[in-house]
């Protein structure tokens, strides 16, 4: 144990004694002219070297496994730096820390930053400063950081010559995004298309057959316009079938044209002057105009009646013009009325109530809702019936028929058709004239023809003194492009006292628009 520790000592002594050579050393002889000593050189062999005096720290540096802290001694003028990335990143971020921002922009690029570290006050308070120096900064920031995406710049030469055979043709590609195709476009490409057949059930069967494909399109034709004069809404339907089907429903203007010179849907049951007396009856010959287009009192339209034999009572046939270039669009843009519905406006409206005076309650004040219905109803032969009630329309409107314009419904009556006992009865006419169309301003000036698109309309009054007046426009109302002329919005209404030769207008604060609406029941409106 002796000896060990006599080794130990000797160890220790000759340590302090090497430490101290290499100091006296150190301090005799310059950094970089003196030689190195043998224990230097096995330092530097391996990988470390002695620090002048003036770097020494006062306490020794801790080493892992081993190794020292690399120390860097060919920087000029910066012993003071000798750690690499300590002191100088410490002068650095000093730097960044005293630069503050001084724009707009800078504020808020400061704030936004502020704001993803999850510092919202420090946030808030530079997006206050920015907005103070400039009201449109957000903008500003967006157009640096989130350009617009149209600012793309296309290539000149999408395929260059050289570009193998496998590379697609990308020059029909849009950078600007899909390309927009029109409806008539749409439809033009679908001029040679056939009608598709249904595939076959299984794999390897016959698919099943279809004869409709096989039709000449004469035959088609045909077809396609009975459809039409027996249902128009279903003729429209057709579209939906197929792309053949899309293509002849809507360029087939043979079938719009029959339709619009029919009486069915068309102008042929529309009138522009009266023709027939508020009571119903048809007016004498010497009392219709001349500008007759169809004279619907002295023939009984039936749907057996073919368009052969109706068309040589007509005046000369609608032409196109300016304003309707196609049948199509004149069917569904001009002015015309719907025989098989009705037309319905729901008024609603409050009141205040009368009190209780057995209660002292204050606080209460009872309010009435009132609702109550107008109906209109329009018939081939240029006859009206309008009711107004509190009964909901489908308790109505399948009564809303002349064979119940009787005086036979009494008060206590408990029929169902009873609800018709205030109908009043009426004719109806629409303004303008079938073919104003095809007249400047200045020539319906001087033949004093109004411009279409209202509907007049006589009732009877309550009273048989009485008479009343309504004005009414036709709209459209729904999505765009859907259906038409479904609307009518009030443009005034009177009364008018055959006694006194007075006229008195009604207020129409509370009045709403009529909207037109389909009742099976009616079917053509015959």
């Amino acid at each position: 144990m002796a000896e060990n520790n006599s080794d130990l000592e000797t160890f220790r002594k000759q340590w302090r004694e090497e430490v101290t050579a290499r100091s006296n050393a150190k301090g005799m002889i310059p950094n970089h002219s003196r030689p190195l000593t043998s224990h230097e050189s096995s330092d530097r062999s391996k990988g470390k070297i002695a620090l002048p005096p003036s770097e020494v720290p006062n306490e020794e540096p801790e080493t892992i496994d081993g190794i020292s802290a690399q120390a860097y001694h060919d920087l000029e003028n910066k012993e003071d730096a000798a750690r690499l990335g300590v002191e100088g990143s410490v002068r650095h971020l000093s730097t960044q820390a005293s630069k503050e921002p001084q724009s707009a922009l800078e504020h808020y690029e400061k704030a936004t930053e502020r704001e993803d570290q999850g510092n919202l006050g420090d946030s808030v308070n530079l997006y206050r400063k920015a907005y103070r120096l400039d009201a449109a900064v957000d903008r500003i920031y967006k157009n640096k950081h989130f350009p617009p995406s149209n600012s793309k710049i296309k290539p000149t030469n999408p395929n260059p010559s050289n570009a193998p055979v496998t590379v697609p043709n990308t020059a029909h590609h849009s950078l600007d995004g899909p390309q927009t195709t029109t409806i008539d476009d749409l439809i033009a490409s679908f001029s040679q298309s056939a009608i598709p057949t249904a595939p076959p059930p299984t794999e390897g069967s016959q698919p099943p057959p279809c004869p409709i494909s096989k039709i000449p399109s004469e035959i088609l034709v045909e077809i396609l316009l009975r459809t039409a004069i027996a249902d128009i809404a279903s003729f429209a339907r057709l579209s939906a079938v197929c792309k053949s089907f899309a293509y002849l429903v809507v360029t087939e203007d043979r079938i719009w044209e029959r339709i619009c010179h029919g009486y069915e849907y068309g102008f042929a049951a529309m009138h522009y002057n009266w023709k027939a007396s508020i009571a119903g009856a048809p007016l004498p010959e010497t009392e219709l105009s001349s500008d007759s287009y169809l004279n619907i009192s002295t023939l009984t339209l039936t749907p057996s009646i073919p368009f052969s034999t109706i068309r040589p009572l007509l005046l000369p046939p609608l032409s196109l013009n300016l304003t309707y270039t196609s049948y199509r669009q004149m069917l569904r843009t001009r002015p015309r009325l719907r025989f098989n519905g009705c037309y319905i406006s729901t008024v609603n409206y409050h009141r205040p109530g009368a009190s209780n005076t057995y209660s002292n309650a204050t606080y209460i004040s009872p309010v009435h809702i009132v609702t109550y219905y107008r109906y209109l109803r329009f018939f081939r032969d240029g006859t009206v019936v309008s009711l107004l009630t509190t009964n909901e329309p489908a308790d109505v409107v399948h009564h809303l028929t002349k064979e119940n314009l009787h005086s036979h419904h009494n008060k206590e009556s408990m029929l169902p058709s009873a609800v018709m006992r205030h109908a009043l009865k009426g004719r109806w006419k629409l303004s303008g004239s079938l073919h104003a169309p095809d007249m400047d301003t200045a020539q319906a000036n001087d033949h004093h023809i109004e411009k279409e698109g209202d509907v007049h309309i006589e009732t009877e009054g309550v009273d048989p003194k009485y008479m009343y007046k309504m004005d009414l426009g036709l709209r459209s109302a729904g999505r765009a492009g859907a259906t038409r002329n479904n609307k009518l919005v009030w443009k005034g209404f009177w009364s008018y006292n055959r006694m006194t030769d007075d006229w008195a207008t009604f207020a129409l604060r509370n009045d709403r628009a009529f909207f037109w609406s389909r009742v099976r029941g009616y079917g053509m409106g015959w």
